[in-house]
Order: structure tokens, then C-alpha cells, then sequence
């Protein structure tokens, strides 16, 4: 008998612990099950012989026959023995059809001189002999599959336990207590769907659903396997999870839905807790190794996969050496994509511990790249690091990388962040998004880009220093890009590394200046800004500079709501929200205005004219027609180029008197940034002093300026003094936004005068600047 399902599902439970299976218990204790025992008949071992119970006790038979003359208990056996004739023809009409019906048995009867009965035990004694054989040959090759799975299992063991350099030969530093934990689950993984598959051909010989065996399957599946992945990329395309020479089960499988980052089969909804399984999990983990190998090769100093472009201003990668290196990480590229890899290092004034910290919280990660990530949050922390640390840890989790202009979208990703220790004082972070790409849910307009391997190594120096190689690799569809950026966009300068790593530089430079009293010049009077008051104006001006590029590149953090009337330019972006009792903003109807456009003046001289206190009157109508005076100045930087700014109005009107400018003002290798928004005396002197300004209600404007791409036949102003004059040359591409307080009543409706209003304004304040630079 096959034994009862106590004794399967004890066996069974040994799959959790590596204890060893011996499938010829599952498959070849089987015997008896076949449809002659239905009949009680018995079968000769030789198939010439069919042996016929005789209830009624008589001796008569017809045909040949012959009676050994034993009984038990008053009924005797009867046995028939069939010619080789009759058994070759009857081999004939079972190769025909195995499954005769009454009339066919009745007519072979005839043909070959046996009664109907003798015809129905012999094609029934037949089958069940096939199913046997086939039994038999199942269970040894199922065995042998087995058993090569064993050993593959134990060479893997031996070989995470010994690893070698595949460079050198010599032994591999890997993260033993990491790995040989990821590969004990992926092999319990692997075990369990061998069950499952015994399980089918055991439902299949027993002719009924063994519902319990698989209930407790997937119930032991979801209690022991926390995940577990190989190292290497290729693993990853093709994970191994079947048995024997089939293929493993790939990504899509299982309720495995990579287009949402999370299972077809979580039931819980995306603004709440997500239900993850643990074998999605596992691919998450997987995925993260794989990046982070990736990462660590793209890093390597003296790697084939970069080179120095034409102008020697920036590495390029090479495509021919990646694909030769790596497997289709997301799939093969689209044609219509471009490839955007870059790759910088610096030493920065931050330890490997505190940049990692700060990557792995989302509020952290936000605030130390302003203006690049809009909003950031963690679905779910997947696996803790070691001992307490980040090491090994693994989240999934949302962004969205803003740009300040209305002409570069949005980009949207949900990705797993991956951060490991390699060794003291080297850390590494990496990021891959889960995102393919979804013609289906794209529109025409819509922005189409997917992040690979992404991140930074750390490496800790002297002094509180570390040496940060950062790497930015994605592929974007540049149909979605507007024209003025699509050369920006191609030089890396817009979502690559020197962008990152550039604002990470210029915040820590900040917290070591702005919160320093040495380096203040002498010629202002700021004595009484104490540090409580200069923590306070960088929170504050850190609020309002991301409060300008959300509305600058309408970001969803801000729910800005896009309008669109006649009249209005398609290169002006106007958008309105409602703000009822939001921290740090008026409440009321607010509208935002935006707008690029392309000047012949390299950016770093419009930055210096558009900062100048003493040309604010040029163009700002808050000047009054006039230069403005420095109440307060606080530098930002070590040459005083960055910088926030309590400017005053001269000669403002009686009830303006109690306004004034605060204004932030920085400068990168990537662009610069001019924000302003007035403010009242009493409440800015309150934060000077050291009072919570995150109640202090403003509406920010300003400008964004970047290198501009040099238009044919149109000459620039001035020879181009940035670094990338070979690629973008000597002009500027400058974004202006402007938001207004509408009405204080959050019912009102907004009206077209306001739209024109807030339009005709923008205008006028780009005509201005043009001809104050002397641009007709």
C-alpha cells in the first residue's frame, strides 16, 4: 500500500532541515493500486496465464484449462493459459486500443476462442502491468534526479564555505554568515518544489487530489524560507528551481509581479502595509547581491567597461564590454532608449557610517539631496542588517528624482536599496529599480526611464573624510525630453553622478561652514545669529528650496494640479493647489507659475548678476527700481559664493516697510540656484534668535540655471567659464517660477485675470533680465 498521508507528511517535514528524502517511498511503495485489484483477480508474472476466482466452487470450465485441485475454505482457483497465438493477437488489439468496450471484447472472444470474461482480466491485468512498468522507470529517474540535486547541493555548501577569486585563485572574501544562510534557503526552495512535483505524479497513480499533502506544503514553504540567492548576475535570469535538466522557474512566476515592484498575490493596498512573500523576497535579495556585484565592477579604477570621451571632461561607458560582462540585468534595451552611465569619485567630509545611515532613512536621504529627491518612503524593510547594523540590509522603496524645470519629467520608481559592509570602513550602497518597462500603462506623454545598478561606495580616510565613488547608470526614452535638455540630459549633468555626488559635497560643506562662526567675513554685522538661530535659517531655507523645485518640476509631493487655457504659451507651465492649515504654508488658494528659457550668457555670469543685491532693482519688482541693502549674510561655503541672505527693500511703501528678502543662493559643478520669498521682520528676527520655523508661513520663487546647448548660428555673449564648455558651450538654459497667494479663502475659484496676471508678470521679469544683460 502507499502508506497513510501521517507517514508522508513526516518524511516530508525533513525537507526544512536538509535531512535526506528517499523518493522510492513516495513513488515505488505503489503496488496493488492498479484497476485488477478492483475485480480480485490476480496477475502471472509471465502474462500467460490468467488466474479466475470460482465462487459457486464448481470444477466446470470451458476452453483449455487446468485445475491445481486446491481449496480454501470451499472455493478453488481456475487457471487458463493462453497460447503464444492468442497472446500475440491480443498484444495487437491493446497496441490498437487499450480500452476495449463490450462489443470489441465480444468479437476478439470470438475470433480467438475465449470467453468475454477471460478477454476483460487479460486487457485489465495488461494495463495494470504498463502502469507498473511506467512507475518503475519514473522512480528511477526521479532518484537520479534526486541525487544529483544532492550533490549539487553539497558541492555548492563546500564551495560557499571555500570560495575562490576567480581572478587570482586565491580565497574570496564574502560575507560567510550572509551567504551560507541565502543558500540554505534557496536550497530548502529547491526542495520544495521537488515536492511539489512528486506530489503531482502521486495524485496522478492514486486518481484523486492529495489536497492536505499540499496544504501543508505551502504552509511549511511560507514558515521556512526566509530567502536565499547566489551571488552571481546570471543567477538572477534564470533562477534554479526546478530539479533535474528543466528549466528553473523564472521572475513572472509564483505571483511574482516585477511591473509593481510587489505580488499579484499581496492583498494588502500600496498606501499601507504591503504583504510581501518570502519567496518574492528572495528574488528582492537576489536582485540586490546581483546589483551590488555589479556595482563593485563598474567601480573598479582601471575597468575596460570605461573611457575617456573626446573632450576628456567625462568617462563614458562601454556598452560592448558591459554586455560582454553582464546578462540583461531589466531586459534588452529599447531602441528609442538612451544610456545614461556615469561615474564620478570625491572625498567628502562625512564618515562610510553616517552616509549609509542616511541613504537607508528615507527623511535623511530627502534632506541631504534637496532638489533632487522630491519624496522618498520605505515599503518594507525586508531584512535587518547584522547584529544591529546596515550591513545586509535590504528595503523596498518608493522616490521620486525631481529636476527644477516644467521640461524634464518626473522620474517615478519603486526599487530595493541593498547596503553591505565589504570590510573596516568600506561600505557600499546600491540600488536597482523594480520597474520594467509598461507599454501598456504608458500613454504617449508619459515619461519612460528604468534605473540599473545604481549607487556609492564608501570608503572612510582621515579627519572625518571619506573617499565616495558614486555611479549613476539608467536608460530613458529622450523622446520625452524638450529639446534645451536633451544635451544636458546626454552629458549626465541632470540625473548622474556628478549631480549626486556635487549636492552631497555642497551639504556638507554647508553643515561645516554654516554652523561655523570662524570663517564669517569681517564686514558684516552678524554677531547675533546665535547657533540656535543658524540651525534654525538652514531648516527653514532647506523648506522653501524644495518647496520651489516640487513646483518647478510638479511634483506629486506638492498635489499640484495642472491647468490648461487658451492664450497660454506651451512653454509656460501653470498649475494651483489648496493649502488648508499646512505647516509653513498661507492657507488658501496658491497658483504656480514656471517657464525655461535659452540665453546666450554662461550660467555662472547670469548667476552672479541675478544674486547681486546691488542689480536686484533691474528686475525684481520688489526692489522698488533699486539696489537692495545685506541685513544679514550668512555664508554657506569656504568662498562665500553660497550663501543665505536677509536682503531689505530701499525705499519700500509705508505698509512694506516690515518686508524683507530672504534669500538662498548656491552654485555647483552642475548649476545654480537662486531662491527668495518675503517675510515679515518681527517673524524672521524670531528666527534668528532660535525660534521653530517650520510655522513661519512662506511662498518661495526664484530661478534654476544650468548649462545651456549652443544654438547654430546664434552667437553668445561671453566665452563659457564651466568645465563642460566642449559639451553644453557658452549659454545658459534659465527656469523661473513664481507662486502667489491667490485668495486666503481655500473655497474660492480661481479666475483667468489671476492666470494672466501671474503671467504677464513672468514675462516681464525675463524681458527685464534680457535687457539688462544686453540681450535683444
Amino acid at each position: 500500500m502507499f502508506g497513510t498521508y501521517q507517514e508522508i507528511f513526516g518524511r516530508f517535514g525533513l525537507l526544512g532541515h536538509f535531512h535526506e528524502l528517499t523518493l522510492d517511498y513516495v513513488v515505488g511503495k505503489m503496488e496493488g493500486q492498479g484497476e485488477m485489484g478492483n475485480f480480485g483477480d490476480e496477475l502471472d508474472a509471465n502474462n500467460m496465464m490468467v488466474i479466475e476466482r470460482d465462487d459457486s466452487g464448481s470444477n466446470d470450465s470451458k476452453g483449455t484449462s487446468q485445475s491445481n485441485g486446491s481449496t480454501s475454505k470451499g472455493k478453488s482457483k481456475k487457471y487458463h493459459r493462453h497460447t503464444p497465438k492468442q497472446i500475440e493477437d491480443l498484444e495487437n488489439f491493446f497496441a490498437n486500443c487499450a480500452h476495449p468496450d463490450e462489443k470489441q471484447r465480444l468479437e476478439i472472444a470470438r475470433r480467438l476462442g475465449l470467453h468475454n470474461r477471460q478477454v476483460k482480466f487479460w486487457f485489465q491485468n495488461r494495463r495494470t502491468q504498463m502502469k507498473s512498468q511506467i512507475e518503475r522507470h519514473e522512480n528511477v529517474a526521479l532518484k537520479q534526479q534526486y541525487d544529483k540535486l544532492r550533490l549539487e547541493n553539497i558541492a555548492l555548501r563546500d564551495i560557499i564555505r571555500n570560495p575562490l577569486c576567480q581572478n587570482c585563485g586565491g580565497p574570496a572574501m564574502l560575507a560567510d554568515g550572509i551567504m551560507d544562510d541565502y543558500q540554505v534557503r534557496i536550497e530548502n526552495v529547491r526542495l520544495k518544489e521537488e515536492l511539489i512535483r512528486v506530489n503531482t505524479i502521486v495524485e496522478k497513480f492514486m486518481g484523486r487530489p492529495i489536497s492536505d499533502l499540499a496544504n501543508q506544503i505551502m504552509a511549511s514553504t511560507s514558515a521556512n524560507s526566509n530567502l536565499s540567492l547566489s551571488t552571481s548576475r546570471s543567477g538572477l535570469n534564470g533562477l534554479g528551481l526546478g530539479i533535474g535538466p528543466g528549466p528553473g522557474l523564472g521572475l513572472g512566476l509564483m505571483g511574482l509581479n516585477l511591473e509593481n515592484g510587489v505580488s499579484s498575490n499581496s492583498h494588502a493596498p500600496m498606501n499601507g502595509s504591503i504583504m510581501i512573500s518570502e519567496y518574492e523576497k528572495t528574488i528582492f535579495m537576489q536582485a540586490g547581491i546581483a546589483a551590488m556585484d555589479e556595482l563593485l565592477a563598474l567601480a573598479q579604477a582601471d575597468s575596460p567597461l570605461w573611457f575617456k570621451g573626446l573632450d576628456e571632461s567625462r568617462e563614458l561607458l562601454n556598452n560592448e564590454e558591459y554586455a560582454k560582462k553582464f546578462s540583461p540585468f531589466m531586459g534588452i534595451r529599447p531602441i528609442s532608449f538612451t544610456v545614461d552611465a556615469t561615474r564620478e569619485t570625491s572625498s567628502v567630509y562625512i564618515s562610510s557610517l553616517e552616509l549609509v545611515d542616511t541613504m537607508m532613512f528615507p527623511k535623511r536621504w530627502k534632506d541631504m539631496f534637496p532638489c533632487l529627491v522630491g519624496k522618498a518612503s520605505t515599503i518594507e524593510v525586508l531584512f535587518i542588517g547584522n547584529n544591529g547594523t546596515r550591513d545586509g540590509e535590504l528595503q523596498l522603496m518608493n522616490a521620486e528624482m525631481i529636476f527644477p524645470s516644467p521640461f524634464v519629467p518626473v522620474r517615478q520608481e519603486k526599487f530595493i536599496r541593498f547596503a553591505k559592509k565589504h570590510s573596516e570602513g568600506m561600505w557600499a550602497v546600491v540600488d536597482v529599480s523594480l520597474d520594467v518597462i509598461r507599454e501598456s500603462s504608458y500613454s504617449a506623454s508619459s515619461f519612460k526611464w528604468r534605473r540599473l545598478p545604481s549607487g556609492c561606495i564608501i570608503q572612510d580616510i582621515a579627519n572625518g573624510y571619506s573617499v565616495v565613488t558614486w555611479i549613476e547608470h539608467s536608460e530613458y526614452d529622450e523622446n520625452c525630453i524638450h529639446q534645451l535638455y536633451q544635451p544636458l540630459m546626454r552629458s549626465g549633468l541632470a540625473f548622474g553622478a556628478k549631480r549626486w555626488l556635487a549636492t552631497l559635497q555642497r551639504e556638507r560643506e554647508c553643515v561645516s561652514v554654516f554652523m561655523s562662526s570662524g570663517i564669517i567675513p569681517e564686514d558684516t554685522d552678524i554677531d547675533a545669529v546665535c547657533q540656535e538661530g543658524k540651525k534654525s535659517v538652514m531648516k527653514l531655507m532647506k523648506r522653501i528650496s524644495n518647496a520651489l523645485c516640487t513646483a518647478l518640476s510638479a511634483s506629486s509631493s506638492s498635489h499640484w494640479e495642472k491647468l490648461h487655457m487658451e492664450g497660454l504659451a506651451a512653454d509656460v507651465s501653470i498649475m494651483n493647489r489648496v493649502s488648508i492649515n499646512e505647516p509653513g504654508e498661507p492657507s488658501g488658494l496658491v497658483l504656480s507659475a514656471a517657464t525655461s528659457v535659452w540665453l546666450p550668457l554662461p550660467r555662472q555670469h547670469l548667476f552672479d548678476f541675478l544674486k547681486d543685491e546691488k542689480q536686484r532693482g533691474k528686475w525684481d519688482i520688489l526692489a522698488n527700481g533699486g539696489p537692495m541693502e545685506v541685513i544679514t549674510y550668512l555664508p554657506k561655503s569656504q568662498d562665500g559664493i553660497n550663501s543665505v541672505s536677509l536682503l531689505c527693500p530701499p525705499a519700500a511703501p509705508p505698509r512694506e516697510r516690515n518686508m524683507l528678502i530672504l534669500q538662498e543662493a548656491w552654485s555647483d559643478k552642475t548649476g545654480c540656484f537662486i531662491v527668495y520669498a518675503p517675510v515679515d521682520s518681527q517673524s524672521m528676527e524670531s528666527v534668528l534668535q532660535g525660534a521653530d520655523s517650520d510655522y513661519l508661513a512662506l511662498l518661495p520663487s526664484g530661478f534654476a540655471i544650468t548649462d545651456g546647448p549652443i544654438l547654430p548660428n546664434v552667437p553668445t555673449l561671453a566665452g563659457n567659464g564651466s568645465e563642460n564648455s566642449a559639451v553644453l558651450g557658452g549659454a545658459s538654459v534659465l527656469t523661473m517660477g513664481f507662486q502667489i497667494l491667490v485668495s486666503s479663502l481655500p473655497t474660492n475659484k480661481l479666475t483667468v485675470e489671476s492666470i494672466e496676471t501671474v503671467n504677464n508678470l513672468m514675462s516681464c521679469t525675463i524681458q527685464k533680465i534680457r535687457a539688462s544683460i544686453g540681450i535683444n
